[in-house]
């Protein structure tokens, strides 16, 4: 688990798939990622079960944010190991139900995933794709601690992405 002031990010788990659904049906929350929209509880519940996987594989995974206290989620943030431009990376995603939107919870439950990365898997590239009308979630990743990563730009699955990414810590040798 990770909390922060407000959330707190846990492991997602089968009781979850319903929440992964809803947020993920929701058009506005994958308006800029078409490929993310689920269209039934079945397609949730198969995303869970890759989001398990990897968590079983890797340890880490994406979390399911909630307000502190609340058993309600409210969106998802996390990374998870992938190929990107011929190198394994972290990859950073965020989605969150559009009605906390506005509020700096992203921000928040990306803020503390940067610092997770960096404390728990600095050798990883860390890098969010994000398209470029997506301003939204472009603010979320320099809040959070990123930065513009031009050189990384590159075709998406659905569109054009740009790059941010963690700048590593420069360790004594």
């Amino acid at each position: 688990m990770l909390a922060t002031a407000r959330l707190s990010l846990w492991r997602p788990t089968a009781a979850d798939v319903d929440a992964i659904f809803l947020i993920h049906n929701d058009q506005r929350a994958w308006a800029h990622n078409p490929s993310d929209a689920l269209a039934t509880r079945d397609e949730a519940d198969q995303l869970f079960q890759r989001w398990d996987a990897h968590w079983r594989r890797h340890g880490f995974g994406y979390w399911v944010v909630r307000r502190q206290g609340s058993d309600t989620p409210i969106g998802f943030c996390g990374i998870k190991i992938m190929w990107f431009r011929g190198s394994e990376v972290a990859n950073m995603f965020y989605r969150f139900d559009p009605a906390v939107w506005g509020c700096g919870m992203a921000t928040e439950a990306a803020t503390a995933v940067v610092a997770w990365a960096a404390d728990k898997i600095p050798e990883r590239q860390l890098v969010a794709r994000i398209r470029p009308q997506n301003l939204a979630s472009q603010r979320v990743a320099i809040r959070a601690g990123l930065v513009r990563a031009e050189d990384l730009d590159s075709p998406g699955e659905d569109r054009f992405d740009l790059a941010f990414v963690r700048i590593r810590r420069l360790t004594d040798c």
